[in-house]
């Protein structure tokens, strides 16, 4: 059966769903159709107000928005702090707490800031704050994880609306970095006064939530801001609950105690297809996962040939068709649709047992190999499924699941090898830019890197550093064609955003998929 992209090829049949899920192991359902049952019947808007409750997958690590680096966490805090810059539902760049930026000189990009914003305690934000802001979040007594503004060495206030971010080299995608993580901004009277760990216990921001309460893995409470320079929210208050299993967070959402599930799996809402009172809504996504392979450690992951097989072996299409319901789209090359600098010209890998099994025998492995395959335990289906059509080309990977916590702490940890030979990871690239996914694991020096080679070095140099668009444009095509090439990862998909709601609220999310509930309205 012959594919035109990324399709199987020389071989004369593909493995069914029923064959996928069986080669990977039972596919548990992250949802049980009895704990929905529970919520039939029941009126999720009786007794709600004007509140609106939002269920996601984990609970924030701090309210110290400078001193987290994870979505969760954001998805949480944006709501009660601004950025420089911001993303809007067109996915265009847009103004925030700046009104305007530019790059004054190769080494400086220029923020203008927007007249009468206050934090919630009343201090003014003013170029003042913003300078005070940069210098926290890159002082490493703070100990930011936020690596987005690496290149930013100091920060000079022009006037009282105008400030001047100075770089070490020329960052072309600086107002990008500045539309989440690196970009908020936090009030440097309140924070001398109370300290680090007063500002994480009651956090004062200029964003349209203000902070009420937290009781840490259980609820997550804020109130409109009433003097917004935006807008007032529609929404008079706005409740973040964990739910560390789909299962709990849509049982609460049939029965009214929540509104909004976020975060939720595709096996997750194909279990609540055609339930009354539950809509699910998908958009298209930028999230990508893929796998990381370990060519730096002796094994036979240094081998090319070895890692080009494992391209050939994983059918991207069919795991996104039988265990993901169809709701993502295949990546190529690491970089995700929709992001600066993906190429359209470079095709996946074709899908191609027979391929694998002689790339193989030819690197000395006529018997296959075996290897681990680590993940988180939230991806355990995919990771599972993925160990099954390894299996079919030879390549006999045991899963080995970590709980989300260790799984993030050898992720970040010194040690490259810390996750084994191969692990799956996923990056939301939230600045719409290819150097967002790959900052982190493809040039040599960088901490997630396992893979050195000097082209790639030269070509990442060329894209984060280049003040001609172009010229970044081709570097990332480069780049695409070389990871294909030596293949030190397995691509494998940008997923969709789905989201599960009752029939109160109204709310258009973005691309990157952040949390942020400023637009979002409720029926009473």
């Amino acid at each position: 059966m012959e594919r035109i992209r990324g399709g199987w090829a020389g071989d004369r049949s593909r493995p069914s769903r029923r064959a996928i899920l069986r080669y990977g192991s039972a596919l548990l359902p992250a949802i049980a159709a009895p704990a929905l049952l529970t919520g039939c019947g029941t009126d999720p808007a009786a007794g709600a107000g004007n509140v609106l409750r939002v269920s996601q997958t984990g609970d924030p690590k701090t309210m110290d928005p400078q001193k987290q680096g994870d979505m969760i966490s954001m998805n949480a805090l944006i709501n009660m702090f601004d950025t420089l810059t911001a993303r809007g539902r067109d996915n265009t760049l847009t103004p925030r707490l700046a009104l305007s930026w530019k790059a004054v000189s190769p080494r400086v990009w220029r923020f203008r800031l927007r007249p009468g914003v206050t934090f919630h305690n009343g201090e003014v934000c003013d170029a003042a704050a913003v300078k005070f802001s940069i210098e926290r979040l890159l002082d490493p007594a703070t100990r930011s994880p936020i690596v987005e503004l690496r290149y930013v060495e100091g920060v000079t206030v022009v006037d009282r609306l105008t400030v001047d971010l100075h770089t070490t080299v020329h960052d072309p995608i600086l107002p990008d970095k500045v539309s989440l993580f690196g970009g908020v901004i936090v009030p440097p009277r309140y924070l001398a006064e109370v300290g680090d760990e007063g500002f994480a216990a009651r956090p004062v921001g200029t964003g349209p939530f203000v902070f009420a309460s937290w009781k840490r893995d259980h609820e997550l409470r804020m109130r409109a801001y009433e003097h917004h320079w935006e807008r007032r929210p529609a929404v008079d208050e706005l409740v973040f609950t964990p739910a560390r299993n789909a299962s709990s967070a849509l049982a609460a959402l049939q029965s009214g105690g929540v509104d909004l599930v976020a975060g939720l799996t595709p096996d997750a809402a194909q279990q609540l297809g055609g339930y009354t009172g539950v809509s699910l809504d998908h958009h298209t996504g930028i999230r990508t996962s893929y796998l990381s392979l370990d060519t730096l450690t002796a094994g036979p992951l240094q081998d090319r040939r070895v890692r080009q097989a494992l391209n050939h072996a994983v059918d991207v299409p069919l795991l996104i068709e039988a265990v993901l319901g169809g709701q993502a789209t295949e990546v190529p090359a690491m970089i995700p649709r929709g992001a600066f600098g993906f190429d359209s010209g470079v095709e996946p890998f074709t899908r191609s047992v027979a391929k694998a099994r002689a790339l193989l025998a030819e690197a000395g492995h006529p018997d296959g190999i075996s290897t681990t395959l680590t993940a988180s335990n939230v991806d355990a289906n995919v990771a599972e499924a993925i160990a099954g059509l390894l299996d079919r080309a030879g390549v006999h990977a045991r899963v080995d699941l970590l709980d989300p916590g260790t799984y993030a702490q050898r992720l970040t940890s010194d040690n490259h090898g810390a996750l084994g030979p191969m692990y799956l990871a996923a990056s939301t690239v939230w600045t719409l830019d290819g150097e967002s996914m790959i900052q982190s694991n493809v040039r040599s020096d960088r901490r997630q890197s396992r893979w050195h080679d000097k082209e790639a070095d030269r070509l990442v140099d060329l894209e984060e550093l280049s003040v001609d668009p172009e010229t970044r444009r081709k570097a990332f095509s480069g780049l695409q064609r070389l990871i294909k090439t030596e293949a030190p990862f397995v691509p494998l998909f940008q997923i969709d955003n789905i989201y599960a709601r009752n029939t109160r609220p109204r709310w258009t999310p973005g691309f990157a998929g952040v949390l942020d509930m400023a637009s979002a309205e409720v029926s009473r």
